[in-house]
């Protein structure tokens, strides 16, 4: 008899932690946890990069061109935003904008540096005498 008592204790001890656990997920579930969801700068550069491939199939720009011009964006959204422009565009007839700004005028490659004076040698040092 003792030893169903005890049997008895355990599995309420057991159901009472079970049912409180289950309980517990099930609230949380709908709540926002701090942490838990998608960084939202992240999902911000994202969207600027949709934005970014959008403008560029606007603009009648090829998506190689766009990841030239804009190399620090996310590649995948910029494809992902200049496909999205491009069925758009073709479902409403819709005649992108020719720009006047071409990429050789963006990308300008860098101008040669100076040379820098060589070193003098260890023996034209030692001849001088410091003043």
């Amino acid at each position: 008899m003792v030893d169903m008592t005890l049997m008895h204790i355990l599995n309420a001890r057991f159901g009472r932690a079970l049912l409180f656990s289950a309980l517990s997920a099930w609230t949380l579930t709908a709540c926002d946890i701090p942490g838990m969801g998608p960084d939202p700068k992240e999902l911000q550069r994202i969207e600027e990069a949709k934005a970014i491939g959008g403008a560029c199939r606007h603009a009648l720009k090829g998506v190689e061109d766009c990841y030239l011009l804009n190399d620090k964006a996310i590649k995948s959204a910029i494809f992902e935003g200049w496909k999205d422009m491009d069925a758009y565009m073709r479902e409403n007839k819709i005649e992108g904008q020719k720009t006047t700004v071409t990429i050789e005028e963006v990308i300008k490659p860098e101008p040669p540096k100076p040379p820098e004076p060589e070193p003098e040698p260890e023996a034209e040092k030692k001849g001088r005498r410091k003043r």
